[in-house]
């Protein structure tokens, strides 16, 4: 399975010194210890930034997750003075945390609102904790997703910048170690999840213009 380039960056310290410590102290129970924990801590830092391959759905009207996770909510929401709704994902420490778009079209805006780091579970965290704000513009019309950080996720990346154009389904960044992400939908599309079910980023269809 492929991981994105930052998990070698942050397991490679761990591993390497799980693995001396391995070989100088194989007769040293401290130190086989401390191999353990730190080998484990690099596996896990390994398999936390997995990138799986997703199978995107064909239907032109279909926009998608643009994260694993659990829908939180699914509430009635205005945003720039449109009426909406608002849909929240909570990622897990345990989920995939590469972040993908929710629908094809050219992003319009970006904005980076620096925040404070609460537990992405509150309400208050879609307005308040640090984020990337992100303006696509689609054939159907524009849509707002967010990248919200949380307490323990202090690191929102995002891989694009105003101008691109991107397909449904594609990487587009990733938060670190639990977070949530926000999508704002018109009302002209038609939401088919409810809080409690679980999504698939790229895969999981989140609604549909009708």
């Amino acid at each position: 399975m492929f991981v994105v380039t930052e998990g070698y960056k942050f397991a490679s310290a761990p591993i390497v010194l799980g693995i001396a410590a391995l070989f100088l102290g194989w007769h040293i129970l401290a130190l086989q210890i401390a191999a353990f924990v730190l080998l484990a801590l690099g596996t896990f830092i390994l398999y936390f930034f997995r990138d799986p391959e997703r199978v995107v759905p064909s239907d032109p009207s279909a926009i998608v997750s643009p994260a694993d996770g659990r829908v939180l909510e699914v509430i009635d929401e205005q945003f720039g003075g449109r009426p909406g709704k608002r849909i929240t994902i909570f990622l897990a420490v345990w989920n995939v945390h590469v972040n993908r778009t929710p629908l094809t079209g050219k992003i319009s805006r970006i904005e980076y609102r620096a925040g404070k780091f609460q537990m992405a579970m509150r309400k208050t965290a879609s307005a308040e904790n640090e984020q990337n704000v992100i303006y696509l513009e689609t054939a159907h019309g524009q849509i707002v997703f967010k990248q919200i950080a949380g307490m323990i996720a202090r690191r929102v990346v995002l891989w694009k910048k105003v101008g691109d154009q991107v397909e449904r389904g594609e990487r587009i960044g990733i938060v670190r170690f639990g977070s949530r992400m926000d999508v704002w939908l018109p009302l002209e599309a038609e939401v088919s999840v409810k809080p409690g079910d679980q999504v698939a980023g790229g895969a999981s269809i989140l609604a549909r213009w009708t």
